[in-house]
């Protein structure tokens, strides 16, 4: 494998930067990178959302097609989403367009440096630098890298090196993860992160139609647009909660389930179920999970387990199971 000319210990050198594509991962990298002395030459950008973002982000990076991104780049990181990876990364090899000796990171979380194999056998440097981050395009992205574990993965030691100073060099924190562990590694993430916004939209929707009605006088009304009355209320306690669990681990947790209390638990269900009987399932899912994770008395399961209620009702009706 081609070492990159001027890596100096630990740190690699200055590097020219190719960024496909002007994304919201791509081009907060960018500026990040820039920002530690390394030079973006050239970004690809297709949609109208991309173009603006890179003359925002990147206003002297010119525009270019991605074969002329490629042969102009050191390192070449490939931003696109998971899906449209392995067809990049196959027309790349089949056009030369990457040089011996180009480090080709890409930014998949789900993926290690298998999938860029067609590059590394033409001589590139494989890396895989996943920032374990959600990106909303706003200006927090780039702030938020410097608070950031990546997700490194590389085929050698030189490999592991060059991802360790690329990730210091912007304030990030390097973590190894195996190759056969990427997946595990980004359905944990995924789990933590996306599942946490389902969770908050569907108690937000049961907040709304807990208060619909109840506003006070000059207040306003409850609406269904973020950062209304339900959002002030839950927004303490979830911020709260999430700090204990990161800094307890399971002994944070509290409510009906963690008291045995399977009356509350029911009349939770009920609840929701009135609203939208999705409310319902989605709550009966995760406290059962959570039932299970905090030893749960028996009764507790026998509220959350449909089969256990219809067998516990229908023992009560019939006056015993016969054998």
């Amino acid at each position: 494998m081609v070492q990159p000319e001027g890596l100096d210990g630990l740190r690699p050198a200055r590097l020219k930067v190719g960024v496909i594509s002007a994304g919201r991962v791509g081009t907060a990298l960018g500026v990040a990178l820039e920002r530690a002395d390394h030079v973006v030459v050239a970004c690809s950008a297709i949609s109208g959302a991309s173009v603006r973002r890179a003359a925002s982000r990147l206003p002297d990076t010119p525009i270019q097609p991605v074969p002329e991104v490629a042969a102009a780049a050191e390192l070449l990181l490939l931003t696109v989403p998971d899906a449209e990876l392995p067809g990049l990364i196959a027309g790349l090899a089949a056009t030369d367009a990457v040089a011996p000796g180009t480090i080709v990171a890409h930014t998949s979380g789900a993926n290690g440096i298998a999938i860029l194999a067609p590059l590394t056998e033409r001589g590139a440097l494989p890396l895989a630098l996943h920032p374990a981050m959600t990106f909303t395009g706003g200006d927090e992205d780039i702030t938020r890298l410097s608070e950031t574990c990546f997700g490194i993965t590389a085929a050698d030691e030189i490999g592991y090196a060059i991802a360790q100073s690329l990730v210091l060099e912007i304030g990030g924190e390097p973590v190894r993860v195996r190759e056969d562990a990427r997946t595990l590694y980004h359905a944990a993430l995924a789990h933590g992160s996306n599942h946490i916004v389902t969770v908050i939209a569907d108690a937000l929707e049961a907040l709304r139609a807990a208060l619909q009605g109840q506003e006070l006088l000059g207040q306003e009304l409850i609406g269904d647009d973020p950062g209304g009355i339900a959002e002030r209320v839950l927004a303490p306690l979830a911020r709260a909660a999430l700090e204990n669990a990161l800094q307890r681990g399971q002994a944070a947790l509290t409510g009906p389930v963690a008291r045995n209390d399977a009356d509350a638990v029911a009349r939770h269900l009920a609840a929701l179920d009135e609203v939208d009987p999705a409310l319902g399932e989605a709550y009966r899912t995760a406290s059962l999970r959570t039932a299970q994770r905090s030893h749960a008395a028996p009764e507790v399961f026998q509220v959350l387990t449909p089969a256990i209620r219809r067998s516990v009702a229908s023992d009560e009706q019939g006056g015993g199971v016969s054998e």
